[in-house]
């Protein structure tokens, strides 16, 4: 029976594998975003972890074995100064780990890992762009967009009752994304809502300016050449206010089911397909 197996081999000596960890842990230090294969993400995190409460503790023997452990010296300063700093009232959990599809070439697994709370913190990142999105989309269906570029709403308010306890009389957010807004700011300084506020506005005129950017575009190319098409959305691209789902919007209008004549569900797009295929 096997004891104290902590980590995988990966098909490397002992010696080889620790050093590409320490590689790897001292690389998401300096960079605090790395992508990697899902199973090395998955080991660098579990000693990375370990590493930040090292340079939380801040006694000489943490320092002495962090600095034994980085291949970068330059980086313990940083380790026991800023990341101390900002991990100071969060009790665990300093790392977080994205799925990113499969690598190209061997299939393998691909994945971010990146420490929370880093300048590019691809969660909040994410979720400002969901949170801009729900919010544009709650006021089309109050205002025009005229008139939602001319009147000044006050985000930050918005996401700081979304974000209280217990959920709103009135909600423009999804559950999921009022959980993802709540995670992020559980532990970030008091700053933090106005910043993500600030960010939600920017998604939401990115949103609203699209179409007159193009259209503009589009102006600009009909003059050089009458014979340019309009920009077309892509498949399954879903409009701010728009209520289909984007697999309907992806599949396009020969792709929506009807019902024939005797009550089966037809897929024109598969019925056209099969009608050229014996032509």
């Amino acid at each position: 029976m096997k004891h104290g197996v902590a980590f995988r081999k990966f098909s490397r000596t002992s010696s080889h594998r620790m050093l590409m960890l320490r590689n790897l842990v001292t690389s998401l230090l300096q960079h605090e975003q790395i992508k990697t294969t899902l199973p090395k993400a998955r080991d660098t995190a579990r000693l990375a972890e370990k590493i930040i409460t090292m340079g939380k503790k801040g006694d000489l023997p943490s320092q002495g074995r962090a600095s034994s452990f980085l291949l970068d010296q330059s980086l313990v300063p940083k380790l026991f100064g800023s990341l101390a700093k900002r991990y100071a009232d969060r009790p665990g959990g300093y790392t977080r780990i994205h799925k990113f599809g499969n690598r190209k070439g061997d299939n393998a697994p691909h994945a971010i890992l990146e420490l929370v709370d880093n300048p590019h913190d691809l969660r909040w990142e994410m979720t400002s762009r969901a949170a801009g999105w729900e919010l544009l989309r709650d006021k089309l269906q109050k205002q025009t967009p005229l008139s939602i570029i001319n009147s000044q709403q006050n985000t930050q308010d918005i996401v700081q009752e979304s974000v209280s306890e217990g959920p709103p009389a009135q909600d423009p957010f999804r559950p999921k994304t009022r959980w993802n807004m709540q995670k992020i700011f559980r532990f970030r300084g008091k700053g933090a809502v106005s910043q993500f506020s600030r960010k939600t506005n920017e998604y939401m005129t990115q949103l609203l300016a699209e179409p007159v950017t193009l259209r503009g575009l589009y102006q600009e190319a009909k003059e050089k050449n009458s014979q340019s098409l309009p920009p077309r959305p892509r498949a399954g691209q879903i409009s701010p206010g728009d209520t289909r789902a984007g697999l309907k919007l992806s599949r396009g209008d020969l792709g929506h089911p009807q019902k024939g004549n005797t009550g089966r569900i037809l897929d024109l797009g598969h019925t056209f397909g099969r009608k050229y295929a014996r032509t």
